[in-house]
């Protein structure tokens, strides 16, 4: 197979088509079981490509390189179709592909993190393949065929643009899995309110980005791809590094979204992810290697809790308002790991906003409103999060921890003639373009308007939107009339009827 450079997105989205399209035929018929397994053959085939031109550029400075893998489990080695063990491999008996994979590389793999010494890429190796035991496709052939797609990706110098164009080409997976799964919003939150989001909180280099659920990694990576792009057209190599090594603190505690979440903030540019796999609310971790050295507060918190959770005792416990809803507890989390002066945005669900069910619900509410400033929400029409499976209301929370709430500035976004978004009528980042032109000043419209402090205590610290500027149409039609109307229809309908009978006699 003859590999080239991929340099449009239209031409790498292709070749990743054409990798699921065998994985769909080989015994991963859905998103939920072709996307893991490409996601870790995709990140050996990058941090083959990554440690290559490592290794040439320290030939040329004369220092030393040492590979992150032995030379045989390099997929130069087993997986490229010249390579040397690939060789061997092929003219073995049958069997000896799927031998080497789950009782030689994927071992080799897994260990690499665990010895004396290793650096954070071995371990972030080992985190990714922690849960593979071997291959979900059926046949030896159809893996070698995977392989040998894969192998063909070719991005030119590691570089922005190429990197840019081979994340997006894995988000559009990531949204094929949300869309799959039951409750979807726990794997992919919508691009456009990711980025409205982050374009509101505006992080910058020096602060410590975090999301203590972060799912795959969305939040993650749009806030690395917005402060890479804010600096220099020459940015130091300091603030690169700072960047690519020590700025995205994680937290997640699905099995399977973890590994995913270090290989898509990987193939964003992020070398060494900061994730946490375990149990946010208990502190219960199954790995924390990765979060060492993790700070005590951070300057800014993207996030976006699942929506209905039920929690346990256990889970309750450190907070000083118990409930047993999962939202409750995230929105006191994010308070408390919020340094002073701290930016958070946060995506909660409508109930969260106006219950009184429980205590907790209220006393929550007034320890945001007491401990940080809510200066904006943003009410979201229904319908925003259909294509990842759920049809939540929901809406957009801005803080800055340290100063108390003195009023809150409210924006509706609804679509265009519509009470609801759809799947064929979904949001984009062109409904956020007036929010934008008037979160500066807060100023109000049609869409827009302020609540003092005072009426939020008023009405119990009830949050929820409701736009003063929208009339509602009251239907003023009484049960006769509704008959008549029925009945004119009707009368029109078989008149109509009539006439297309008339037409075919003659």
């Amino acid at each position: 197979m003859t590999a080239t450079t991929i340099d449009t997105q239209s031409a790498l989205d292709a070749k990743i088509k054409g990798v699921c399209d065998v994985l769909r035929r080989s015994n991963c018929a859905g998103a939920l079981q072709y996307v893991p397994e490409l996601s870790w053959l995709l990140f050996l085939r990058f941090l083959d490509e990554r440690e290559t031109r490592e290794q040439q550029r320290s030939k040329l400075l004369g220092t030393r390189f040492r590979p992150s893998l032995d030379s045989r489990y390099r997929w130069r080695s087993w997986a490229a179709p010249g390579g040397k063990h690939r060789k061997t491999l092929q003219g073995a008996p049958s069997r000896a592909v799927f031998d080497f994979l789950e009782q030689d590389l994927l071992p080799h793999l897994k260990g690499v993190g665990e010895r004396d010494r290793a650096t954070p890429r071995q371990r972030l190796i080992s985190q990714i393949v922690a849960d593979v035991s071997g291959t979900r496709v059926d046949t030896e052939r159809n893996f070698l065929d995977v392989v040998d797609l894969i192998d063909e990706i070719r991005l030119g110098e590691i570089d922005d643009q190429h990197l840019f164009a081979l994340s997006s080409a894995y988000e559009g997976l990531l949204l094929s899995m949300g869309e799959k799964n039951n409750d979807g919003g726990q794997f992919y939150t919508p691009r456009e309110v990711v980025r409205a989001m982050v374009r509101v909180v505006d992080p910058r280099v020096g602060d410590m980005v975090y999301d203590p659920c972060c799912g795959t990694g969305g939040f993650l990576a749009q806030a690395y791809e917005y402060m890479r792009d804010s600096l220099n057209p020459e940015p130091p190599a300091t603030d690169l590094r700072q960047l690519a090594e020590d700025t995205f603190w994680g937290r997640e505690k699905d099995n399977l979204a973890f590994p995913i979440a270090l290989a898509n903030l990987v193939l964003h540019g992020i070398d060494f992810p900061h994730i946490w796999h375990g149990n946010t609310l208990t502190y219960n971790s199954d790995y924390a290697e990765l979060f060492k050295d993790a700070p005590p507060r951070f300057e800014v918190i993207l996030t976006n809790p699942p929506f209905g959770g039920k929690e346990s005792k256990d889970a309750q416990a450190r907070f000083p308002y118990k409930s047993s809803k999962t939202q409750v507890l995230f929105l006191q989390d994010v308070i408390d790991s919020l340094a002073d002066g701290g930016r958070a945005g946060m995506v909660i669900d409508e109930g969260l906003l106006f219950s009184t069910s429980e205590n907790a619900f209220v006393q929550t509410r007034r320890k945001l409103l007491e401990d940080c400033d809510l200066y904006c929400i943003v009410s979201l029409a229904p319908g925003v999060f259909t294509s990842a499976g759920s049809g939540v209301k929901t809406n957009l929370l801005f803080f800055n921890k340290g100063e108390p709430t003195k009023e809150i500035w409210y924006y509706e976004i609804l679509p265009q003639g519509r009470q609801r978004f759809t799947k064929t009528d979904p949001l984009t980042l062109d409904h956020f373009a007036e929010f934008f032109d008037l979160l500066p000043d807060r100023a109000d419209s049609e869409n827009s308007w302020t609540v003092s402090i005072d009426e939020i205590k008023e009405r119990d610290y009830k949050l929820n939107a409701v736009n003063p500027h929208r009339v509602e149409e009251t239907d003023t039609r009484t049960p006769a009339d509704l008959l008549a109307e029925i009945e004119q229809h009707n009368a029109e309908l078989n008149d109509a009827l009539a006439q297309l009978r008339q037409a075919l006699d003659d």
